[in-house]
């Protein structure tokens, strides 16, 4: 288990209830059923992490209009520096590939956690047609 900020515990809750359009997919069509468990708006840190493997060692960010300034992209590189620190891996997804490339999304999800888990090698992604909608 991951040393965690207790201060962002009722922030992770408030989040989860709240999800992004795009956390939303991402968690009913894929990662709610993916065979190695993630969590949503997990406290990890002085971090929330939108999605967290703990067996895969995996963190998803999703990342919408917001980061594309230069104080966010700035942000986003501590961030991910040092959840990398911790010995994590971080994806950062656009909300426009959750749009435009949802398929493919899952594909690099499920290359990241093969990865980290070459015993999962057989390791296939839910059912692909719930991927598929839209």
């Amino acid at each position: 288990m991951k040393a965690y900020n207790k201060e962002n515990i009722p922030l992770a809750k408030a989040l989860r209830k709240n999800m992004t359009p795009w956390e939303k997919k991402l968690w009913y069509q894929f990662l709610r059923s993916y065979p190695v468990r993630f969590q949503r708006q997990k406290a990890i840190g002085n971090y929330i992490a939108d999605f967290y493997c703990a067996k895969a060692r995996l963190v998803v960010e999703l990342d919408g209009g917001e980061h594309y300034t230069p104080e966010q992209i700035n942000k986003d590189k501590i961030r991910t520096a040092e959840l990398e620190n911790m010995n994590l891996t971080v994806l950062r997804i656009l909300n426009r590939d959750i749009d435009r490339n949802f398929i493919g999304v899952c594909e690099y999800i499920t290359l990241a956690v093969r990865k980290s888990l070459p015993q999962s090698a057989a390791l296939t992604a839910p059912s692909s047609e719930g991927a598929s909608k839209g």
